[in-house]
C-alpha cells in the first residue's frame, strides 16, 4: 500500500495532508427511538462534522443469552446486565437502516457503520454504504475484516485494545483481502477514559510502522486529547455524541453534547489551520508590527564627514533603521552627510 495513501470517501480525501475527517459516533444514543435517532443525525450535520457513524449488529450476531458467569457485567458503565441484555437494550433496529441512510443523503452529510459480522456487511452493502469501521473489539476478528475488505470499500479499524502485533495482523488481513484504503484509529477501549491513558505519541509512532493514515477515536470526556492528536497528525477524529447526557441510555454519559460538538469541529479546524506549513518568513498579520523591532538609530545629531562613533549611534526601537547585526560595521564610518538625532541608520549616509 502507499506510504501514507489516502481514504476517499464519497469524494472526501483523507489523509495526513487533509483537513481531519471528523466522524460522530450515535452508538447506542439513538435510545430505541428512530426519531431520535435522525435528530441526532440533524444535530451532527448542523454541528459540521463530516460524517455520522452507526452500528449495524443484533445481541445475536453479538453474544448469546447465557445466565453463565461469563456473560455477567460485573462492574464498570453497565454492570448489573448481561452482554445480551446490554445489546438488546443498545442495538439499533435494522429496518431503520435505509430510513436514516436516506434522511443522511438528503441532508447532505455521509453515514456509513460499523458491522459486527457478515449479514451486517450484506445489510449495508445493499445500502451502498460509502466506507466501513471495524470497531476495537473486532480488531482481532480477521475473517470479519477480509469479508468488508473484498467490497472494495473504505475501511477504518480502531485499535483499542489491540497490540502491535495484532495491528499488524489486522493490516495484514485487510490488504491481503483486497484493501486499497486502510486508515487506523489509536484508540482506549475504556467507557470513559482517562487522558493520560492515551499516550498520543502512540498516533506517530503508527504512522511510521504502518505507513497509513491515522486517527484518534476519542473516549474521553472533553475535547482536549482530541485536539492535540491533531498537533501529531491525526487525520480522522471520532467521538461519541448525543442529544442530551442525561437522556441515560448507554452511552450518554461519555458522549459529546450539541454545543460541545460544534465547539469541537470549530476547533479541529483552528488546530488544523495553525498547524501550516514550515515558513520563516514574515507573516501577514506582522507587517505593521515592524515598527516594534529593534535598529540602529543616530541618538546625536552629527556633521558630513565626521566619524560616527558609539555616542552617535545606539539599538532602540523602532526598527526603520539597519539592524543591530551592523553595528559593528557602522561604528568608524564616515558620514556622506548630516543626520539629526532621531534619524534611522543607512548605508546611503555613510561612506
Amino acid at each position: 500500500m502507499k506510504e501514507l495513501s489516502h481514504l476517499n470517501i464519497k469524494g472526501r480525501l483523507v489523509g495526513y495532508d487533509q483537513a481531519p475527517y471528523v466522524i460522530a459516533e450515535m452508538s447506542a444514543n439513538h435510545n430505541g427511538n428512530l426519531d431520535k435517532a435522525i435528530e441526532i443525525i440533524a444535530m451532527a450535520k448542523a454541528s459540521g462534522v463530516d460524517a455520522v457513524k452507526i452500528q449495524t449488529y443484533t445481541p445475536d450476531t453479538l453474544t448469546i443469552d447465557c445466565d453463565f458467569p461469563d456473560f455477567q457485567l460485573t462492574e464498570g458503565l453497565w454492570q448489573g446486565r448481561s452482554l445480551y441484555q446490554l445489546y438488546q437494550e443498545a442495538f439499533m433496529p435494522w429496518e431503520w437502516h435505509k430510513t436514516l441512510f436516506d434522511y443522511a443523503q438528503n441532508i447532505g452529510i455521509t453515514l456509513f457503520s460499523s458491522p459486527f459480522d457478515k449479514t451486517a456487511v450484506d445489510l449495508l452493502e445493499d445500502l451502498n454504504a460509502p466506507a466501513y469501521k471495524i470497531a476495537s473489539f473486532e480488531a482481532i476478528d480477521l475473517p470479519l475484516i477480509q469479508y468488508v475488505a473484498s467490497t472494495g470499500k473504505p475501511m477504518i479499524i480502531s485499535t483499542g485494545m489491540a497490540d502491535d502485533e495484532e495491528i499488524s495482523e489486522a493490516v495484514n488481513a485487510a490488504e491481503e483481502a483486497g484493501c486499497q484504503q486502510l486508515a487506523l484509529l489509536h484508540c482506549v477501549s475504556g467507557y470513559p477514559a482517562p487522558a493520560s491513558d492515551y499516550n498520543l505519541r502512540t498516533i506517530t509512532d503508527m504512522q511510521e510502522r504502518f505507513k497509513l493514515p491515522i486517527g484518534l477515536s476519542d473516549h474521553t470526556l472533553d475535547n482536549i486529547t482530541a485536539l492535540s492528536s491533531v498537533a501529531l497528525g491525526a487525520c480522522i477524529i471520532e467521538k461519541h455524541v448525543t442529544l442530551d447526557r442525561s437522556n441515560g441510555g448507554p452511552d450518554d454519559s461519555f458522549s459529546l453534547q450539541p454545543n460541545e460538538l460544534k465547539q469541537l469541529t470549530q476547533d479541529i479546524k483552528t488546530a488544523w489551520a495553525a498547524l501550516g506549513k514550515v515558513d520563516y518568513g514574515r507573516k501577514s498579520s506582522e507587517q505593521t508590527n515592524v515598527k516594534f523591532r529593534r535598529s540602529l538609530y543616530f541618538v546625536k545629531d552629527i556633521k558630513a564627514g565626521e566619524v560616527v562613533t558609539d555616542e552617535h549611534v545606539k539599538s532602540v526601537r523602532p526598527g526603520f533603521g539597519l539592524v543591530p547585526k551592523n553595528y559593528p560595521d557602522v561604528i568608524g564610518r564616515t558620514m556622506l552627510q548630516a543626520a539629526l538625532r532621531g534619524t534611522p541608520v543607512s548605508w546611503a549616509l555613510l561612506k
